[in-house]
Protein backbone atom coordinates (compact mmCIF):
# COMPACT_ATOMS: atom_id res chain seq x y z
CA UNK A 1 0.00 0.00 0.00
CA UNK A 2 1.40 3.05 -1.09
CA UNK A 3 1.17 6.34 0.98
CA UNK A 4 -1.49 8.52 -1.22
CA UNK A 5 -3.52 4.94 -0.95
CA UNK A 6 -3.66 5.23 3.20
CA UNK A 7 -5.97 6.83 5.05
CA UNK A 8 -4.62 6.67 8.96
CA UNK A 9 -1.51 4.82 10.24
CA UNK A 10 -1.68 4.19 13.71
CA UNK A 11 2.25 4.14 14.94
CA UNK A 12 3.58 2.23 17.88
CA UNK A 13 0.49 4.27 20.22
CA UNK A 14 0.25 3.17 24.03
CA UNK A 15 -2.27 4.80 26.93
CA UNK A 16 -1.92 4.00 30.63
CA UNK A 17 -4.52 4.91 33.01
CA UNK A 18 -2.35 5.48 36.49
CA UNK A 19 -0.16 2.16 36.64
CA UNK A 20 -2.46 0.28 34.09
CA UNK A 21 -1.50 0.18 30.56
CA UNK A 22 -4.33 -0.23 28.53
CA UNK A 23 -2.71 0.02 25.48
CA UNK A 24 1.31 -0.63 25.17
CA UNK A 25 2.05 -0.68 21.66
CA UNK A 26 -0.56 -0.58 18.37
CA UNK A 27 0.37 -0.16 14.92
CA UNK A 28 -1.48 -0.64 11.81
CA UNK A 29 -2.85 1.36 8.48
CA UNK A 30 -6.21 1.64 6.91
CA UNK A 31 -6.07 1.96 3.08
CA UNK A 32 -8.62 4.40 1.83
CA UNK A 33 -12.12 2.26 1.20
CA UNK A 34 -11.15 -0.89 3.22
CA UNK A 35 -12.21 -2.82 5.55
CA UNK A 36 -9.89 -3.56 9.03
CA UNK A 37 -10.83 -6.10 11.59
CA UNK A 38 -9.55 -5.65 14.70
CA UNK A 39 -9.69 -8.71 16.59
CA UNK A 40 -8.80 -8.57 20.45
CA UNK A 41 -10.29 -10.62 23.37
CA UNK A 42 -11.60 -9.05 26.78
CA UNK A 43 -8.55 -6.91 28.16
CA UNK A 44 -6.93 -6.57 24.69
CA UNK A 45 -7.11 -2.99 24.92
CA UNK A 46 -10.08 -2.45 21.92
CA UNK A 47 -12.40 0.13 23.72
CA UNK A 48 -9.42 2.51 25.26
CA UNK A 49 -8.10 1.77 21.41
CA UNK A 50 -11.66 3.16 20.42
CA UNK A 51 -11.51 5.97 22.60
CA UNK A 52 -8.00 7.39 20.98
CA UNK A 53 -8.96 6.72 17.77
CA UNK A 54 -12.45 8.77 18.43
CA UNK A 55 -10.61 11.63 20.38
CA UNK A 56 -12.20 10.98 23.70
CA UNK A 57 -8.80 10.80 24.83
CA UNK A 58 -4.75 11.32 23.76
CA UNK A 59 -2.49 9.09 23.56
CA UNK A 60 0.42 9.03 26.10
CA UNK A 61 3.18 8.16 23.15
CA UNK A 62 2.67 7.29 19.19
CA UNK A 63 1.21 9.44 16.55
CA UNK A 64 -1.77 9.32 14.35
CA UNK A 65 -1.00 10.06 10.64
CA UNK A 66 -3.94 11.13 8.76
CA UNK A 67 -4.02 11.51 4.72
CA UNK A 68 -0.60 12.07 4.94
CA UNK A 69 -0.10 14.60 7.83
CA UNK A 70 0.35 13.82 11.69
CA UNK A 71 -2.96 14.96 14.00
CA UNK A 72 -3.86 15.50 17.60
CA UNK A 73 -7.37 14.94 18.59
CA UNK A 74 -8.75 16.76 21.70
CA UNK A 75 -12.37 15.93 21.38
CA UNK A 76 -14.63 13.97 19.12
CA UNK A 77 -16.16 17.38 17.89
CA UNK A 78 -12.64 17.60 16.53
CA UNK A 79 -12.42 13.76 15.01
CA UNK A 80 -15.76 14.06 13.37
CA UNK A 81 -14.51 17.54 11.58
CA UNK A 82 -12.18 15.34 9.80
CA UNK A 83 -14.73 12.54 8.99
CA UNK A 84 -14.39 10.13 11.66
CA UNK A 85 -17.63 8.38 12.63
CA UNK A 86 -17.75 6.33 15.84
CA UNK A 87 -20.62 3.96 16.15
CA UNK A 88 -20.31 2.12 20.30
CA UNK A 89 -22.21 -0.39 21.16
CA UNK A 90 -24.99 1.49 22.49
CA UNK A 91 -25.67 2.94 19.31
CA UNK A 92 -26.31 6.58 20.51
CA UNK A 93 -30.06 6.48 18.81
CA UNK A 94 -32.88 7.63 20.70
CA UNK A 95 -35.37 4.94 20.35
CA UNK A 96 -38.56 6.82 21.31
CA UNK A 97 -37.88 9.64 18.39
CA UNK A 98 -38.65 8.38 14.52
CA UNK A 99 -35.72 7.85 12.24
CA UNK A 100 -35.61 10.74 10.34
CA UNK A 101 -35.11 12.48 13.71
CA UNK A 102 -32.40 10.41 14.67
CA UNK A 103 -30.46 10.98 11.42
CA UNK A 104 -30.64 14.73 12.24
CA UNK A 105 -30.65 14.89 16.07
CA UNK A 106 -27.86 17.49 16.78
CA UNK A 107 -27.77 18.93 12.99
CA UNK A 108 -31.43 20.00 12.81
CA UNK A 109 -29.83 23.03 10.90
CA UNK A 110 -29.58 21.32 8.40
CA UNK A 111 -33.31 20.45 7.92
CA UNK A 112 -34.67 23.55 9.09
CA UNK A 113 -36.39 26.54 7.09
CA UNK A 114 -37.59 29.85 7.96
CA UNK A 115 -35.77 32.50 10.14
CA UNK A 116 -35.24 34.00 13.46
CA UNK A 117 -38.21 32.88 15.57
CA UNK A 118 -39.83 31.45 12.75
CA UNK A 119 -36.87 28.80 12.02
CA UNK A 120 -39.12 25.33 12.03
CA UNK A 121 -38.08 21.67 10.79
CA UNK A 122 -38.60 20.83 7.10
CA UNK A 123 -40.50 17.88 7.71
CA UNK A 124 -40.53 17.08 4.04
CA UNK A 125 -36.87 17.83 3.45
CA UNK A 126 -36.24 16.08 6.75
CA UNK A 127 -37.77 12.52 5.15
CA UNK A 128 -36.36 13.34 1.90
CA UNK A 129 -32.95 13.34 3.12
CA UNK A 130 -33.53 10.29 5.88
CA UNK A 131 -35.12 8.08 2.62
CA UNK A 132 -32.22 8.84 0.56
CA UNK A 133 -29.47 8.17 2.94
CA UNK A 134 -30.86 4.55 4.35
CA UNK A 135 -31.35 3.60 0.40
CA UNK A 136 -27.75 4.16 -0.28
CA UNK A 137 -26.75 1.30 2.18
CA UNK A 138 -29.23 -0.80 0.61
CA UNK A 139 -31.70 -0.47 3.55
CA UNK A 140 -35.43 -1.11 3.08
CA UNK A 141 -37.94 0.94 5.57
CA UNK A 142 -41.67 1.05 5.54
CA UNK A 143 -41.15 5.13 6.66
CA UNK A 144 -38.74 7.57 7.68
CA UNK A 145 -41.31 8.39 10.12
CA UNK A 146 -41.66 4.99 12.27
CA UNK A 147 -39.85 4.83 15.68
CA UNK A 148 -36.38 3.62 16.12
CA UNK A 149 -38.08 0.77 18.84
CA UNK A 150 -39.86 -0.54 15.81
CA UNK A 151 -37.08 -1.59 13.98
CA UNK A 152 -35.01 -5.00 14.52
CA UNK A 153 -31.50 -5.51 15.83
CA UNK A 154 -29.61 -5.63 12.39
CA UNK A 155 -32.26 -2.60 11.10
CA UNK A 156 -30.65 -0.31 14.11
CA UNK A 157 -26.98 -0.79 13.35
CA UNK A 158 -27.77 -0.21 9.70
CA UNK A 159 -29.15 2.42 10.32
CA UNK A 160 -27.26 4.23 13.03
CA UNK A 161 -24.41 3.18 9.90
CA UNK A 162 -26.76 5.49 7.71
CA UNK A 163 -26.45 8.12 10.46
CA UNK A 164 -23.07 7.89 11.00
CA UNK A 165 -21.67 8.57 7.66
CA UNK A 166 -24.31 10.42 6.00
CA UNK A 167 -22.46 13.84 6.91
CA UNK A 168 -19.37 12.95 4.52
CA UNK A 169 -17.53 10.55 6.83
CA UNK A 170 -14.25 9.04 5.64
CA UNK A 171 -13.88 6.43 8.39
CA UNK A 172 -16.35 4.40 10.46
CA UNK A 173 -15.24 2.94 13.70
CA UNK A 174 -18.07 -0.01 14.50
CA UNK A 175 -17.57 -1.51 18.39
CA UNK A 176 -19.06 -4.97 18.02
CA UNK A 177 -21.81 -4.08 15.51
CA UNK A 178 -22.56 -8.23 15.04
CA UNK A 179 -22.89 -8.49 19.16
CA UNK A 180 -25.83 -10.01 20.06
CA UNK A 181 -27.81 -10.33 16.67
CA UNK A 182 -29.23 -13.15 14.94
CA UNK A 183 -27.26 -14.65 11.41
CA UNK A 184 -30.20 -13.15 9.30
CA UNK A 185 -29.40 -9.68 11.15
CA UNK A 186 -25.95 -10.12 11.08
CA UNK A 187 -26.03 -10.41 7.40
CA UNK A 188 -28.31 -7.01 6.80
CA UNK A 189 -25.34 -5.59 8.70
CA UNK A 190 -22.66 -6.93 6.85
CA UNK A 191 -24.05 -6.09 3.82
CA UNK A 192 -24.45 -2.58 4.84
CA UNK A 193 -20.63 -2.29 5.86
CA UNK A 194 -20.12 -3.62 2.05
CA UNK A 195 -22.00 -0.48 0.62
CA UNK A 196 -20.07 1.86 3.04
CA UNK A 197 -17.19 0.61 1.70
CA UNK A 198 -18.04 0.58 -1.89
CA UNK A 199 -19.40 4.23 -1.31
CA UNK A 200 -15.24 4.53 -0.75
CA UNK A 201 -15.42 4.94 3.08
CA UNK A 202 -12.85 3.28 5.49
CA UNK A 203 -13.83 0.81 8.17
CA UNK A 204 -12.55 -0.12 11.27
CA UNK A 205 -14.55 -3.48 12.33
CA UNK A 206 -13.66 -3.94 16.43
CA UNK A 207 -14.83 -7.89 17.36
CA UNK A 208 -13.76 -10.62 19.41
CA UNK A 209 -14.75 -13.39 16.81
CA UNK A 210 -13.47 -13.17 12.99
CA UNK A 211 -16.54 -15.40 11.61
CA UNK A 212 -17.89 -12.29 12.39
CA UNK A 213 -16.13 -10.11 10.17
CA UNK A 214 -14.25 -12.50 7.86
CA UNK A 215 -17.30 -11.63 5.35
CA UNK A 216 -16.10 -8.04 4.95
CA UNK A 217 -12.74 -7.91 6.04
CA UNK A 218 -9.98 -6.78 3.58
CA UNK A 219 -7.43 -6.78 6.38
CA UNK A 220 -7.00 -8.45 10.26
CA UNK A 221 -5.14 -7.20 13.41
CA UNK A 222 -4.96 -8.68 16.27
CA UNK A 223 -4.38 -6.96 19.56
CA UNK A 224 -3.05 -8.77 22.89
CA UNK A 225 -2.18 -7.60 25.93
CA UNK A 226 -2.47 -4.14 24.49
CA UNK A 227 -0.28 -4.50 21.76
CA UNK A 228 -0.85 -5.41 17.92
CA UNK A 229 0.82 -8.92 17.34
CA UNK A 230 -0.38 -9.76 14.02
CA UNK A 231 -1.17 -7.92 11.06
CA UNK A 232 -2.08 -9.29 7.59
CA UNK A 233 -4.84 -9.73 4.58
CA UNK A 234 -7.58 -11.87 4.76
CA UNK A 235 -6.55 -13.85 2.13
CA UNK A 236 -3.46 -14.98 4.61
CA UNK A 237 -6.21 -15.62 7.42
CA UNK A 238 -7.01 -19.01 8.72
CA UNK A 239 -9.57 -19.02 10.95
CA UNK A 240 -8.42 -21.04 13.84
CA UNK A 241 -5.05 -19.28 13.49
CA UNK A 242 -6.00 -16.15 14.10
CA UNK A 243 -8.57 -16.96 16.79
CA UNK A 244 -5.19 -19.22 18.49
CA UNK A 245 -3.77 -15.54 18.54
CA UNK A 246 -6.38 -13.66 19.98
CA UNK A 247 -6.74 -16.29 22.88
CA UNK A 248 -2.62 -16.33 23.24
CA UNK A 249 -2.48 -19.54 22.43
CA UNK A 250 -0.04 -19.21 19.24
CA UNK A 251 2.90 -17.61 18.99
CA UNK A 252 2.39 -14.84 16.49
CA UNK A 253 5.90 -15.24 15.12
CA UNK A 254 4.65 -18.64 13.59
Amino acid sequence: MNSSEILLDVKNVAKSYGHVEAVKDVSFRVGKGRVVALLGDNGAGKSTLISLLSGVVKPDKGSLIWEGSPITLSSPQEAQAIGVATLFQNLALVDELSIARNMFLGREDAVTKGWGPFKRLDQKKLRQETEKAVAAMGLRLRSADDRVTALSGGQRQSVAISCAIHFSAKLLILDEPTAALSIRQQEQVLETIRNVRDRGVSVIFITHNIHHVKPVADDIVVLRGGKSIANFPIGEADPEHVSALIRGNEDPRH
